[in-house]
């Protein structure tokens, strides 16, 4: 599959930049340490990434009598799905994510905001791109993109402390790599990291469309959220920006390719085109 393979990619790119990252800044003691922290950070992913963003988020579990719970349930039956958990997110900010490692340990999450402002359509097509996101398996790897992007940020804010400038002996890795790397892996893991999410939010909005039976409700969740989202922006940690339905406004003002979304104007016209399913 190209989109899976393309996946890989970005994902080994990113990997790859975490080991350059510590060879710049130690050399081949620091290139060890960069593979460990890589080996270390896959391996945390891989396990504990939901239970990561869902306390960054102070989630709670969803009551099984709520509407949300209830529309989790019925669409997860219909796209054939092992029964996520159902969380709900104390913000008043419109958006939704799904998390986990797979179908049967996957998680949905929704905002207070996003559940008082859609209606059941509205609310079903959200759900419904999740869902989409869990059949697709896009959930791991994306969770594994912003734990990556988040260690490749930690390090090279370490660094500016103890980097290059920093030690004794500076025989096995440059200064000037050093410097560079410091400054120009983060935006290389943004860019890695942004690639990753926007070349499968158009497969989510099409399985979506599928799981709810019509892209109406999606397209109007859409145009919905994007608007109040400017109005009432998430407090977001950037690393995990790309898992949420629209981008967190309080971290917009970056260019488009930066951005871990493609534009809704792009994302509603490929659902409401000839060729959205």
């Amino acid at each position: 599959m190209p989109n899976a393979f393309k996946t890989a990619v970005l994902l080994g790119a990113m990997s790859a930049l975490l080991l350059f990252l510590g060879q710049a800044l130690g050399g081949a003691q620091g290139l060890v340490i960069g593979f460990l922290f890589a080996v270390v950070t896959n391996f945390g992913s891989y396990w504990f990434s939901d239970k990561i963003v869902l306390a960054m988020y102070s989630a709670k579990l969803a009551d099984p009598s709520s509407r949300l719970y209830r529309a989790v349930e019925r669409l997860s039956q219909r796209a054939g799905l092992p029964m996520p958990k159902v969380y709900i997110i104390p913000q008043p900010s419109p958006n939704a994510f799904a998390t986990g490692r797979n179908p049967e340990h996957a998680a949905v999450a929704a905002t207070e905001g996003i559940l008082q402002m859609l209606n059941d359509d509205e609310l079903e097509g959200v759900i419904a791109h999740e869902l989409a996101h869990v059949k697709h398996r896009d959930i791991l790897i994306s969770s594994i993109a912003a734990t990556l992007a988040a260690t490749i940020m930690m390090v090279a804010r370490m660094a500016m402390w103890f980097g290059p400038g920093h030690r004794d002996d500076d025989r096995d890795g440059s200064p000037v790599a050093g410097i560079l790397m410091m400054l120009l892996a983060p935006l290389a893991a943004g860019l890695i990291q942004a690639a990753i999410s926007r070349s499968r939010e158009f497969a989510a909005d099409a399985g979506g469309a599928a799981i709810a039976g019509q892209p109406n409700g999606l397209v109007n969740a859409l145009r919905k959220i994007e608007g109040a989202s400017r109005r009432v922006p998430l407090d977001a940690n950037p690393a995990t920006a790309h898992m949420f339905i629209i981008k967190p406004f309080s971290l917009s003002g970056a260019m488009s390719l930066f951005s871990t979304h493609p534009p809704t104007e792009q994302r509603i016209a490929a659902l409401l085109g000839p060729t959205r399913y």
